[in-house]
Parts: structure tokens; sequence; C-alpha cells
């Protein structure tokens, strides 16, 4: 299995973790995401954590959008 620098994608106080706590810890635990992004994704989404982030229809929708157009070039 190939190893992944979750440092690149987490803050500092996320990098050591579990994938599972950092699938259930705060958006703001994400590398450039503020609290107030967290607050507004909440607000606007209902998005508490990670997990609800990656879950979310409409990111995985602009993921498979993004990724259908990659492959056609």
């Amino acid at each position: 299995m190939a190893a992944i620098d979750l440092g690149n994608m987490v803050d500092k106080a996320w990098a050591d973790k579990e994938l599972s706590e950092i699938l259930a810890a705060p958006v703001s635990a994400l590398k450039g995401v503020s609290d107030r992004h967290g607050d507004l994704l909440r607000e606007a989404f209902g998005i508490k954590t990670v997990a609800d982030l990656a879950n979310l229809k409409y990111f995985q929708w602009a993921s498979t959008l993004a990724s259908l157009e990659s492959a056609t070039k």
C-alpha cells in the first residue's frame, strides 16, 4: 500500500492522526479551511466533518465532472 503524506492535506495538528479521526474532524482540520469556512459550510449544507464534506452530493457531482473532463484530454 502506498503511503500518503496527510500533512499536505490537513493542518499540522491533524497530520499524525488516524484517517478515521481526520474524517470525523471538523472541516477546519483541512489545510486552508478556516473555522469561519467551517461555519459557513455548516450553515449552508449541514456539513460538520471532513466526511460530511466528502459525501456531499454536490461535491461528488463536481468531482465526477472534473474527472470526466480530465479523462477527455
